[in-house]
């Protein structure tokens, strides 16, 4: 039998949802019995990486740009294997990280090329820093000791980059990032190259099975396109199958990347619209309005579909675990947002509260615990030796119901 008990978030008062435990179990004995579980899976999230764009200040330097800052959070995962959760009650609390499963970035590998305030490189060169940082630089490995998968989306800054923006940008187009995602991701039989690639035929949405869950990756946010997508693949899900989504933007998606609902519904500097997904904005005329009629079609699929549990993104910056009520206050969606190393809410003023997630699911047990890791806690005085250390964690039931 499966009950729920309360538990309280490491690092914070705040209330946390309920985490599914065998019954009999007491809560200090939490962590001691997912020990013993041997079906978790282990997975790094981490979000807007933007190459291209310097941070302010960074351990002692001014104006620091994104290669070195990436480098330094690189390294911080590179040594996560040997490093030990803390006693905070969650899955594999106390023990090593160990082997990881996968790496997963939600986009914005690239920052915008524009001209103006400050002209910003081009996506190539971003692009070619990205697989110098991240590509080759990463040694994280699986249960397998074969290199861990390392799983990418883009972001609405790639995305612009391959169909232009309403602000000047030089050049006025490169799609390297998104080819370059693409060929990763969906491994065409011939390579797709900047100019071959084409934002509105050459969809970036995949699934991966990792440890009984079932994890979907799409550009941006689960619009009605990629909604049919996902209609299809979970028709080959059981319904007992946990479903994780991972994409860009948070669930109330951001306006300016619907489609623009005015005159030629083109990209212009007077409407603002980005035109990211295929949606045309329903709410009304302006880019920074409300996305309620949309997010009630997100709000559709998951009440279809009881088995997605999770939801993964970036864009707005900082670390949080939250429920998604949607925009009726009749959902409870399990969802998590990453911080930037770049341009991060909070971490970008306070360079200690730089992080990533740690995430550890368990689809026998029904529990997933994500931890922030903050990669580097010491600010200024942080290094490459500094340990990491841990912040806020949240304990979630993946329960299908």
């Amino acid at each position: 039998m499966i009950i729920s008990i309360a538990r309280r978030c490491h690092g914070s008062s705040r209330p946390i949802r309920l985490a599914a435990l065998l019954l009999g179990c007491a809560l200090a004995g939490v962590g001691r019995a997912a020990e013993t579980v041997s079906s978790a899976v282990t997975f790094v999230f981490t979000s807007d990486v933007h190459y291209g764009l310097t941070r302010g200040s960074f351990r002692g330097v001014g104006n620091v740009e994104s290669q070195v800052v990436n480098a330094a959070m690189v390294k911080k995962i590179n040594g996560l294997p040997a490093t030990r959760l803390p006693d905070d009650g969650g899955l594999h609390a106390g023990r090593p990280v160990g082997p990881v499963d996968f790496t997963i970035i939600t986009g914005d590998f690239s920052n915008r090329e524009e001209l103006y305030p400050v002209h910003i490189q081009s996506a190539s060169v971003s692009w070619g820093q990205f697989e110098q940082g991240f590509i080759h630089a990463l040694t994280l490995r699986g249960p397998d000791g074969q290199p861990a998968p390392l799983l990418l989306v883009p972001g609405n800054h790639d995305a612009t980059n391959a169909i232009g923006s309403w602000s000047k940008m030089v050049p006025d187009t490169d799609a390297t990032p998104m080819a370059g995602i693409y060929n990763r991701m969906m491994h065409p039989a011939t390579p797709l190259t900047k100019d071959t690639y084409s934002y509105a035929t050459d969809k970036i949405q995949f699934a991966r099975d990792f440890g009984g869950a079932h994890c979907i990756f799409l550009t941006i946010w689960p619009d009605s396109v990629a909604r049919a997508w996902i209609e299809a693949d979970l028709k080959t899900v059981p319904a007992t199958t946990p479903v994780f989504l991972f994409c860009h933007d948070m669930p109330d998606i951001d306006a300016r990347h619907l489609t623009n609902p005015n005159g030629k519904h083109d990209i212009n500097d007077k409407d603002k619209f980005e035109n990211l997904v295929a949606d045309v904005c329903a709410d009304g005329p302006m880019s920074d309005g409300p996305t309620l009629i949309e997010q009630r079609g997100l709000a559709a699929l998951l009440k279809a579909h009881r088995n997605i549990v999770g939801y993964f993104h970036g864009h707005s910056n900082w670390n949080e675990f939250y429920t998604w009520k949607g925009p009726d206050g009749d959902l409870a969606l399990n969802t998590f947002r990453a911080d930037s190393p770049m341009k991060g809410k909070f971490s970008g003023k306070d360079e200690s509260k730089l992080s990533f997630q740690v995430v550890v699911f368990d689809t026998a047990a029904h529990t997933l615990t994500a931890r922030e890791c903050l990669w580097n806690s010491k600010g200024a005085a942080d290094t490459d030796a500094t340990p990491v250390a841990w912040g806020s964690s949240e304990t979630v039931s993946i329960a299908v119901r």
